[in-house]
């Protein structure tokens, strides 16, 4: 056991301040990460105040961590000293049930061990995420990270990237499909790119024309407002696909309506009720709603490659560790386009 510099929560809702943070010897599958970037996503701010259940303090966290290799236990084949690597929402899974067979070690029947806010396999052991220098990772549950990206604009990939790429490619959405993008943020804006690297043709949803502006830059094809009646009407029954990115309770009718024959709408975003959706819009036509959580290793390494053969990184605001308070603050004013991202090179000593 040995310790590292980091930031933690002591408390719910308490600012986050330096915390020696504890890491486990390398093992055997090892591999042990010095940090470079972490990003920020909105749910470490949710956790760090207990909007979504009691946590576990004191609380590092951060799942969107890319660094480059230290160390490899003595069994590890995917990687060597010096590469560079990424963990995101997961740390470990019980590897043995039908869902971990499956690659699917986010949906583990058993326990999914979460990067922070979570225990190890052993249910007690706390798990400890990236506002930190080192990380220590079973090679498993950590990615390879082309050189041909840019390393900082990465680190949001493991977490708003695969969760916006892995319901587009289980609903297997390419060319020829017309596919709507609820809502731009973090994770509206990786549908974008995702979606139109995919081939398919793309609308940007939103309430916000300024922001239908910035979703043609980002790649989109066309924007429709949904505080619009008559434009909402005019697409009623014509998208194949929608990725709603919305992260708070809303009603999903108008949305519902905008979908074809057979066509699904995933929600990647919302975790609190819904409540009001009409059935029989669901009935006729024959109309699906599902849910997707981010995505299993062997996916999140397949997304990371084909954001190396496509250049796909996200839009980053680089921030320094001693700034994360403010940076929270910043965050639930959305004043972000569209993810920060933590240089560990700005740890206090």
């Amino acid at each position: 056991m040995f310790e590292v510099r980091g930031f933690a929560a002591p408390q719910a809702n308490a600012p986050l301040a330096p915390f020696k943070v504890p890491r486990r010897d390398v093992g055997p599958n090892d591999v042990h990460i010095e940090i470079l970037y972490s990003g920020v996503c909105h749910s470490d701010l949710h956790q760090a105040r207990d909007d979504w259940g009691p946590g576990i303090f004191p609380m590092v966290p951060g799942h969107e961590i890319v660094g480059r290799v230290k160390a490899v236990g003595a069994g590890v084949t995917k990687f060597k000293v010096g590469d560079y690597a990424g963990v995101g929402c997961m740390v470990d899974s019980c590897r043995e049930c039908e869902s971990c067979k499956r690659d699917l070690e986010q949906y583990c029947l058993t326990h999914t061990s979460f990067t922070y806010n979570g225990t190890e396999q052993d249910k007690t052991t706390p798990t400890y995420g990236g506002y930190s220098t080192d990380i220590v990772v079973q090679e498993r549950f950590a990615v390879k990270i082309s050189e041909k990206l840019d390393l900082k604009a990465t680190a949001p990939l493991l977490c708003a990237g695969i969760t916006t790429y892995s319901p587009l490619r289980h609903w297997n959405v390419g060319p020829g499909q017309k596919v709507g993008v609820v809502g731009l943020g973090g994770l509206g804006h990786m549908g974008v790119k995702f979606a139109k690297a995919m081939g398919a043709h793309v609308t940007m949803i939103t309430t916000s024309a300024a922001k239908g502006d910035d979703a043609k830059r980002l790649g989109a094809d066309a924007v429709l407002l949904s505080t619009d009646a008559e434009a909402m009407k005019a697409a009623a029954s014509s998208f194949d696909f929608l990725l709603n990115t919305i992260p708070v309770s809303h009603d999903l009718n108008p949305y519902i309506n905008l979908l074809r024959l057979d066509g699904t709408m995933v929600l990647v975003g919302v975790l609190t009720p819904i409540d009001g959706m009409i059935g029989g819009a669901l009935m006729l036509p024959r109309r699906t709603i599902a849910g997707s959580a981010i995505g299993g290793m062997a996916e999140t390494q397949e997304m990371m490659d084909f954001c190396a053969e496509h250049g796909i990184v996200s839009d980053i605001e680089v921030v320094d560790m001693a700034s994360i308070n403010e940076t929270y603050k910043r965050l639930v004013k959305n004043d972000v386009r569209y993810r920060f991202v933590i240089d560990m090179a700005t740890m206090p000593a």
